[in-house]
């Protein structure tokens, strides 16, 4: 029994239609003979998704008993034991009720895949669990309701369910989502326009994603190496040259005339040892790719052009950008340049741009920075030269009747032997005077045709010829390692100097380091490892690279920093010349890790500092505060005890009345001080519980007049996951704050909604209000808007409010008030308990 198919509907955003897609295909299956039956689907009292369940077998749900509630769940044993061919699973992402067979649906759905069931499912894209973080951005909302990406990205078939942000809309509008009463919130909150664009992108980029991926399997499960132009893919060919910046920026204004397009910037290095290029170069164009939206590559090739092509093939690219040459017009006898080779072997279907730029034709400024090693081609173009040219010389020279003479073929000898010199070394060149020097006696001294020289002078020209060549040669090869060392030398400074900058003004993370030795040595992985004693085992401070290494004797390369440290490095071996430019990345890598533990050591001490400082400045803010209420308390108790007034009975009410204000005022002040004090110091620890909001807001009233607050508290809401206490004293101080600065006869309104997984309680007052500068100035500790006195408090009750709601996992922002006034919000989380009305849920949303 083989596993069954799944397909899904993903959705950009609650109510565009998944659901009523999956009932029409399940219609359209079941007109066909195939055997599709409803497993669960949920249609929220929607008439038109209510419809499409007609004529459909639906399996009987489960019933579960939790909190004193019946809920209904998907039957899992009912639907393995009714093997359809094909079941309809609504809502992937949901969370099923406490003692459901599996805790999330998407589980229910894996079994029913495993025994060889096809599932059509749906879910949105704000359910990704890789985009809670980016949703939240957009949407301010959390999503707890999550499914594993990978569980999406494993289905056979995902059809995106696509809708206009002003077509979703007018649907809203029309009711066809939510119930009318709901529909005003939701279209300004959570349906905004541009939320809706936002999470339709997301949408349609993940989808697209999803579908190069297909596209990439298809390509390697048939082989085809040749592009396919389904998306604009450009391939930038960096040298590390300063040319390197205009030529991403081209790539990006090429980019940018076509939607979808994508830039990726590539570095080939070479494996024989440092790379040619100037690592702070590649810094800067690393930086400028990737705030332009692109992606960096560091490739390793011994062939730069193709490597290049591989590359671009294998990414399916559909344009290469290169510069123009910066080799001297003489350099192109050494062969076509990397440009033109690229141009020549990419074949129809890569387009090469060569965009010219300032540094063409300039030379190389950059040291070759392989030292005196030669590459592989160049070697054996020595050897060619070394060897075959004279035979060739010789056969083109015997041809001619008459021939230039012995004194001119000596000369024409002796440029071989200088050109085997410059392109293999002293061995080719060796090898060249050799074979010259036969040649010339077989072939140009008489008599000709044996190795005998008749005339002594003749023996003194080929004499002289091989002592020339074979001293030209040394010469030759002898400055070309020197200017091989000095750019070496002149390669390894800029390096370092380029590093001990950097790390001195504190521009690099241990992990930028490690990445700039991979790249800078061409490795593989790298990592820096360190334990504390030597008996102790190494750990991984940082690694780069795809490879763990977990001890330095699992790596190629490994460089000891002190007794405790080493940098390990794995891909190939370092040549001996490398290590040292290796060693001085070791040490600043050590630094590097000692100045990241001195920084987070630094922010702990100034999180103490910081604690101090609250602690000061409350004993300063509240020196008069506290001494306002106590002295209205004083001087009633002295009045009280004075016997030389006796006071009526109205008189002493009045002064108890005073003292009992005062000791609430204190108290209050008090209390915020303690709270505003815990926060600071990171010591609110929430006891988080299921409760409903109508039992905790009522009970935050008792310090404001009875008629100054109005309710509005929908029985329907769902509970909120907060800690009762800490809610309790978030809204008094709300409401507090709203009466103390509402207008006589304009009483504060406290409204609850439901929006998604939120429940979001306003606190409405019709103030003089708060310019947007303001708004968030006013959560801050010991402010004061306007010209409130100092008897009206010290300016904590926001402070705290908005860091008790940030304890629980809530929110706390202002808004303006329609006509006048400030608007509190403060959004909880709601309880998995009990499950919010249907209707009132965006991720429950479908038609």
């Amino acid at each position: 029994m083989g596993r069954g198919k799944l397909r899904i509907y993903l959705g950009a955003a609650p109510g565009v239609g998944k659901t009523y897609a999956m009932l029409s295909e399940a219609h359209r299956r079941v007109e066909r003979g195939t055997d599709a039956v409803v497993a669960f689907v949920e249609h929220h009292g929607r008439p038109r998704t209510e419809v499409m369940l007609h004529g459909l077998e639906q399996i009987h749900r489960r019933e579960l008993d939790y909190r004193g509630g019946v809920f209904t769940e998907m039957d899992v044993d009912a639907v393995l034991e009714r093997r359809p061919a094909v079941a309809l699973v609504d809502e992937l992402a949901h969370t099923n009720i406490p003692g459901s067979r599996n805790a999330k649906r998407w589980q229910d759905v894996e079994e029913l895949l495993k025994a060889g069931i096809d599932v059509v499912s749906t879910v949105n894209i704000q359910h990704l669990e890789s985009l809670g973080d980016v949703v939240e951005s957009i949407t301010g909302v959390r999503q707890r309701e999550t499914v594993p990406d990978e569980v999406v990205r494993r289905a056979d078939q995902i059809e995106l369910v696509d809708m206009s942000p002003q077509a979703l809309r007018r649907r809203m509008a029309h009711g066809n989502i939510y119930a009318s009463d709901k529909v005003d919130a939701a279209l300004s909150n959570y349906f905004r326009p541009g939320n809706l664009t936002a999470l339709r992108e997301l949408a349609l980029l993940w989808t697209a994603d999803r579908v190069d991926e297909y596209l990439q399997q298809y390509r390697s499960d048939h082989s085809i190496r040749s592009t396919w132009q389904a998306r604009e893919r450009i391939v930038v060919g960096l040298t590390g040259g300063p040319e390197g910046r205009t030529l991403i920026r081209r790539a990006s204004r090429m980019a940018a005339k076509g939607s979808g397009s994508e830039i990726l910037a590539v570095y080939i290095a070479r494996s024989d040892g440092l790379t040619s290029a100037s690592p702070k170069e590649l810094a800067v164009q690393r930086t400028l790719v990737e705030d332009l939206g692109g992606t960096f590559h560091h490739v390793i090739g011994e062939d730069i052009p193709d490597s290049l092509l591989d590359f671009a093939r294998g990414v399916n690219a559909t344009q290469i950008v290169l510069g123009s040459s910066r080799r001297k017009t003489w350099q192109y006898i050494l062969g076509p340049g990397v440009g033109q080779t690229v141009a020549r072997d990419s074949g129809p279907d890569l387009d090469v741009h060569i965009v010219t730029h300032e540094e063409a034709a300039k030379g190389r400024g950059l040291p070759v920075a392989r030292g005196a090693r030669l590459g592989r081609s160049r070697i054996i173009g020595g050897w060619l030269t070394g060897v075959a040219g004279p035979v060739l010389l010789s056969l083109l020279l015997t041809g001619l009747d008459p021939g230039p003479g012995l004194a001119n073929d000596v000369l024409l000898f002796l440029f071989l032997t200088v050109l085997a010199a410059l392109l293999g070394g002293l061995l080719p060149a060796l090898a060249s005077a050799a074979v010259g020097s036969l040649l010339l006696n077989y072939y140009f001294t008489p008599p000709t045709h044996t190795l005998t020289v008749s005339d002594p002078e003749n023996i003194v020209a080929i004499a002289v010829f091989f002592a020339v060549a074979v001293s030209v040669a040394s010469v030759v090869d002898l400055a070309a390692r020197r200017t091989h060392q000095a750019a070496r030398l002149r390669a390894e400074s800029e390096i370092l100097s380029f590093l001990a900058g950097s790390v001195l003004r504190g521009e690099t993370t241990l992990d930028a380091l490690l990445e700039r030795v991979r790249e800078t040595f061409a490795m593989e992985s790298v990592a820096l490892l360190e334990r504390e004693s030597d008996v102790d085992p190494w750990t991984c401070a940082g690694s780069v690279g795809p490879r763990s290494l977990l001890r330095p004797d699992e790596a190629d390369v490994d460089m000891p920093v002190g007794d405790h440290l080493a940098l390990a490095l794995s891909g190939r071996v370092l040549p001996a010349e490398d290590r040292r430019v290796l060693a001085a990345f070791a040490a600043q890598a050590a630094v590097v890790l000692d100045r990241q533990r001195l920084v987070g050591e630094a922010e702990r001490a100034q999180e103490l500092a910081e604690g101090n400082r609250i602690r000061t400045a409350l004993l300063a803010a509240v020196s008069h505060d506290l001494r306002t209420p106590l002295a209205s308390i004083k001087a009633s108790v002295s009045s009280l005890r004075s016997d030389d007034v006796a006071w009526s009975e109205e008189d002493e009410a009045e002064l108890l009345a005073g003292i009992e204000d005062g000791a609430d005022r204190l108290d209050h002040l008090v209390g915020n001080l303690l709270d505003m004090s815990r926060l600071q110091t990171g010591t609110v620890t929430p006891l988080i519980r299921e409760i409903d909001l109508d039992e905790v807001v009522p009970m935050a009233l008792g310090g404001v007049p009875e008629d100054s607050v109005t309710l509005d508290i929908p029985e329907t809401l769902p509970m909120v996951a907060v800690d009762p206490g800490l809610l309790e004293r978030a809204v008094a101080n709300l409401v507090e704050n709203a009466v103390k600065y509402s207008p006589e006869g304009a009483p504060v309104l406290a409204a609850a909604s439901a929006l998604g997984e939120r429940v979001e309680l306003r606190v409405v007052d019709r103030g003089p209000g708060v310019p947007d500068t303001a708004k968030d100035r006013i959560f801050a500790p010991f402010q004061r808007y306007g010209d409130a006195p100092r008897g009206a408090g010290v300016g904590l009750g926001l402070a705290v409010a908005r860091g008790f709601a940030e304890a629980m996992g809530g929110t706390l922002t202002a808004e303006d008030t329609p006509g006048g006034g400030m608007t509190m919000v403060l959004s909880l989380r709601a309880a998995a308990g009990r499950p919010p009305v249907r209707a009132e849920l965006p991720d429950r949303a479908t038609t």
